[in-house]
């Protein structure tokens, strides 16, 4: 099986999770991506959210928040996606880029009503409502 190394933005605000739709994907993931050649999670975040939201995190901002390991959504072929999530507040107002739909924020009963339910998203709400940070 082929594997995706990516890293997730967790930026929660009044109990809720940040998710960016994804015009490519057609569903909410947490903002973040791909990592490139020889870069790790940590940077591929700090890039990523530049391209996605127009924001510079500060990269010792970052906390590492937890691990992630699913199917790969969207995708044609059974890719693991294997996820670093990083906890950091965003300093300015995001604003995305052309492949970014939305923003939004979701509770894990909000985010149950999507049409398309991504299973890393599901994953790191279920860890933020049993840390008792998001509802």
């Amino acid at each position: 099986m082929k594997t995706l190394i990516t890293a997730g933005l967790v930026v929660v605000k009044d109990r809720k999770l940040l998710l960016a739709f994804s015009n490519n994907k057609k569903a909410f993931y947490l903002p973040g991506g791909k990592t490139d050649r020889g870069e790790t999670t940590a940077e591929a975040l700090v890039r990523e959210i530049r391209e996605e939201l127009n924001v510079s995190l500060d990269p010792g901002a970052l906390r590492f928040y937890m691990y992630v390991e699913a199917l790969a959504y969207g995708e044609k072929e059974n890719i693991l996606m294997k996820q670093d999530c990083f906890r950091a507040d965003l300093p300015v107002m995001p604003r995305p880029s052309a492949e970014i739909g939305d923003l939004r924020y979701f509770d894990t009963q909000r985010y149950r009503q999507e049409p398309q339910q991504v299973p890393g998203v599901i994953t790191v709400m279920e860890r933020l409502k049993m840390d008792d940070l998001i509802d």
